[in-house]
This record gives structure tokens, C-alpha cells and sequence, in this order.
């Protein structure tokens, strides 16, 4: 039996029947790590947790007993506390730092039996759409182009998790999404990344980029993986004040089911001058996958959405400028000496974030400084609560909303790294999600002429994750998804 392309579902299954071990499936993902190494997704691998933690699985197993992911192996974004196990955000700044606390999402994983394989690689502070701003370095993508060698990014900021579950080297992954990090590098990899509602999974113990739009979420194989890990993930967390006070539901219990009479909205405002149109073609793919599932589509707009992009670059910038004040190099983390107090500051912050990240900093600086507050911050507010209602009254005439998720496939590590402005196109159907605080995921559903994955994505109302994973469960049904990265072909 290949342990590694098992999915979480069909794992479970043979788990509980004894018919695998925990300690069997943690040691062929620990070997498939140590394969996957070229790809540079793990930054730090913890095998001797993970088979600590498959003893447990396994003896709750043996009972007869067993908790909803026992024996799960999955790796974890470095941006997640994890207690005894450094967090360092990929930022050389973090570098060293052991929280002595573990974030509530990953205690939650840890509670319902699942293993961690070790951290994984992101965007500096989750600030990128490439994983090429690490100070650690680029992460590789398991996916080539046909007829060309060159590595790929994976996408980003949660292209270490995304590059780990495509290769195989993790059953799944916890991601964070504050513009699209999680669903632009699903579709880039060809795995499902799920971005629930704003408010749903706890960001306690999550090193913030920005608090009003980050949400963390699962990646995974399938539609269902998906639901079983946001099962686990999510829940009201009284120390987070923007956790909602919800009962999670059995998103399980949503794959599966019809989605005969739902209306599917489609955004006009999603086709843009352009645009490839092997992407448009998809779309239309999916349009058609729907409607033979039984669901209408309705013709939506979203006026707004034009205007999302400097929406997001205004406001997410500002929050980061003010949440990495913190990083001063007084109580953690790197300390570059100065002659004075400022210039301590000065030198650790300038040796410690990497260009990115100052970029960021500075823009939100310069926005939230006296002269430009009104003119820059309150009106990208302002503007955000539009995107929200344009959403609002489209989800009058609609149940859910189906959009390309990114508007190209994976591109080569190098090639737009030189212009800010092209990567940030790369979130360009992914941020107003993030700014009406709505669910969305992404499913791959297609692959390039170069033979690299296209992802779909639904979009839901806000705390309407089941019918997002209906819809999806649907849409993965259609497409058949079953091409595997040159990667993991390779190693079979």
C-alpha cells in the first residue's frame, strides 16, 4: 500500500480498522520529508514528536477508540507558535525564538490526535504571493512545465505548506490567508486550500501580519481532507477577541450532497482584459459542471472589485506596519547594538526585516502618518465596507459565487521578482475575500497548456462553509484531478 497517497479520509479509515499504524504511516511521511528536502518546504523537521505522538494515536487505536485525526501527519506554517519548537515567521528578525505557548489552532490539532512532521516555509511575516521573500530562502514547487526544468514558485505566502501536501510530504497543512495565501498557492501546487470566514479558526498564537484580514485555515488532497481538518482547527477561542462565538458544524457531512437548486453566482467583473484564456476557458468548465449538477447560474456584479486590490495594499500594509513595531530587537528575537536606544532600532529592524517587509512597513507607515491618515487609511476603509456590501446584496440572488482563483499558473522563481506590482496581481481574485471576510477555496480543476494546475474557487457567505465544501465537493467530482507533480512521479 502507497501510505503516501492516501488521502486524510482514507487514512482514517485504515487506521481504525488496524489495518495501518500510526507509527507506519509517520514513518513514511517522515522518509518522504527527508525526499522532499530539494524543494526546501520544511524548515524544521520534528520526527521524534511525530512518532511520540503515533504511540498515543496508536494506543487510543488499539482501544477501539481513536480521536478524529489520529495518526494524521501534517506540517505546520512556521507562522503558528508551536511550544518548545521555533517560530521565526521565516523572518531572520524571529530567527531562534521557542514560544513557550502553543497557538490555539495547533493545540486544537494536536487535541483531536493529530502528528507534526515539522514547520514549513513562508513569505517573510506572510508578506508575498511566491514564498521568495524567506530568509531562509525559495521554496521550489513539486510542479514543472512541461519540457522545461526550471523550478517553479509554489505560491505564496503559504507555499511551504502548499509544496509539502502537493509533494507528498505532508498529509496536510495549516496555512494562513490574509490576501489569498492560502487558495493562489493551492492552485498553484494542485491541492485544496480552504480560507474559512473571518472568525472562524482563532488567530491566538499567530505571529499577525494583519489583524483584520488574516484567518488561518487547512491544505489539503481533496474537498473532504479539507472539512475534516477545518472540523479540528476551528472553534470559539475566548482569548481572541475576533473569534466568533459559533458552534462549529459537521462540515464532513456537507461533501457529498446535492447542490440541485443552488444559484451560483458568476462576477462580471472577474473576467479581465488579459486574461489567459486557458483560465477563462476553465471557468466556463466549471459554469457548465454546475449546471449539470443541477445548480443555476446567475449573472452577478461586483462592482467594486477594481478597486479591492489598493484596497488591500493600503490597509494591510498599515496593519503591519503597526503590529511589527513590536519587533525592536529590546525583548526578542535579533539584537544589532547601536550607540543609542534609536539606533538599536534602527539596526535591527534594517538587518532584520528583508526588503519586502520594509516596503510594507514603509508604505503603511506613510499611510497612517498625520497628513495621509484621511486621504489614504479612512478612505481604503471606507471603500473596504463597499466591497462588503457590493457582496451583501449579490448574495440576495445567489447561494455562492464560482471564480478562477488566480490569473495564471505557476510562474518561474526569478521571473516577476523584480516588480512589486506584478506579484501583487497575483491576489487580484483572491483579496476581496479577505475584505468582506467571507469563506473561499480553492480545488484544482485543469491543467495549463504547459501542464501545470489551474485552480476554481467558490466563494460563500459569511459562516457558510458547508455550502462552499458542497459546491466544491461537486466541482472536484467533475474535473477528476488526478495529475500528480513531476515530482512526486518522478520519485514512483
Amino acid at each position: 500500500m502507497n501510505l503516501t497517497g492516501l488521502t486524510i479520509g482514507q487514512a482514517r479509515d485504515q487506521l481504525r480498522r488496524k489495518a495501518i499504524t500510526a507509527r507506519e504511516l509517520a514513518e513514511a511521511y517522515i522518509k518522504a520529508m527527508e525526499t522532499a528536502r530539494p524543494l526546501k518546504a520544511y524548515l524544521i523537521e520534528t520526527p521524534d514528536r511525530a512518532f511520540a505522538a503515533a504511540k498515543q494515536s496508536d494506543a487510543r487505536l488499539q482501544k477501539g477508540g481513536g480521536l478524529p485525526l489520529d495518526g494524521v501527519p501534517i506540517a505546520v506554517k512556521d507562522l503558528f507558535c508551536t511550544e518548545g519548537v521555533e517560530t521565526a515567521a521565516a523572518s531572520k528578525i524571529l530567527a531562534g525564538f521557542v514560544p513557550p505557548y502553543e497557538s490555539t489552532v495547533t493545540a486544537n490539532l494536536w487535541r483531536n490526535g493529530a502528528l507534526m512532521l515539522g514547520k514549513v516555509n513562508l513569505d517573510e511575516f506572510a508578506m508575498g504571493s511566491a514564498t521568495i521573500t524567506s530568509a531562509r530562502g525559495p521554496t521550489e514547487n513539486p510542479w514543472r512545465r512541461r519540457g522545461d526544468n526550471r523550478p517553479l514558485v509554489p505560491g505564496g505566502s503559504s507555499g511551504g505548506s502548499a509544496a509539502a501536501v502537493a509533494a507528498r510530504a505532508a498529509l496536510a497543512a495549516t496555512g494562513t490567508d490574509t490576501g489569498g495565501s492560502i487558495r493562489q498557492p493551492a492552485s498553484f501546487c494542485g491541492i485544496v486550500g480552504l480560507k474559512p470566514t473571518y472568525g472562524r479558526c482563532s488567530r491566538w498564537g499567530i505571529v499577525a501580519f494583519a489583524s483584520s484580514l488574516d484567518q488561518a485555515g487547512p491544505m489539503t488532497r481533496d474537498v473532504r481532507d479539507a472539512a475534516i481538518m477545518l472540523q479540528a482547527m476551528a472553534g470559539h477561542d475566548p482569548k481572541d477577541a475576533t473569534s466568533a462565538p459559533l458552534p462549529v458544524p459537521n462540515f464532513e457531512a456537507a461533501v457529498g450532497q446535492s447542490i440541485k437548486g443552488l444559484r451560483i453566482g458568476i462576477p462580471k467583473e472577474y473576467r479581465l482584459d488579459g486574461m489567459p484564456t486557458e483560465i477563462e476557458a476553465l471557468w466556463q468548465r466549471g459554469i457548465e459542471w454546475v449546471k449539470a449538477a443541477g445548480a443555476t447560474t446567475v449573472d452577478i456584479s461586483l462592482k467594486m472589485t477594481k478597486y479591492a486590490l489598493a484596497t488591500y495594499y493600503i490597509i494591510a500594509p498599515a496593519e503591519a506596519s503597526s503590529n511589527l513595531a513590536r519587533y525592536d530587537g529590546v525583548r526578542f528575537g535579533l539584537r544589532v547594538p547601536g550607540e543609542t536606544l534609536e539606533a538599536l532600532y534602527e539596526n535591527t529592524r534594517g538587518q532584520g526585516f528583508g526588503a519586502e517587509v520594509r516596503r510594507r512597513v514603509l508604505i503603511g507607515t506613510y499611510v497612517l502618518s498625520a497628513g495621509y491618515y484621511d486621504a489614504y487609511y479612512l478612505k481604503a476603509q471606507k471603500v473596504r465596507a463597499l466591497i462588503a456590501r457590493d457582496f451583501d446584496d449579490a448574495f440576495k440572488s445567489c447561494d455562492a459565487m464560482l471564480t478562477p482563483t488566480a490569473p495564471s499558473a505557476a510562474f518561474a522563481i526569478g521571473e516577476k521578482m523584480d516588480d512589486p506590482i506584478a506579484m501583487y496581481l497575483n491576489d487580484v481574485f483572491t483579496v476581496p475575500v479577505n475584505l468582506a471576510g467571507l469563506p473561499g477555496i480553492s480545488l484544482p480543476a485543469g491543467l495549463s497548456a504547459d501542464g501545470l494546475p489551474l485552480g476554481l474557487q467558490v466563494i460563500g457567505k459569511a459562516f457558510d462553509e458547508e455550502t462552499v465544501l458542497r459546491v466544491a465537493a461537486v466541482l472536484e467530482d467533475s474535473a477528476k484531478f488526478d495529475a500528480v507533480p513531476a515530482f512526486v512521479a518522478g520519485a514512483a
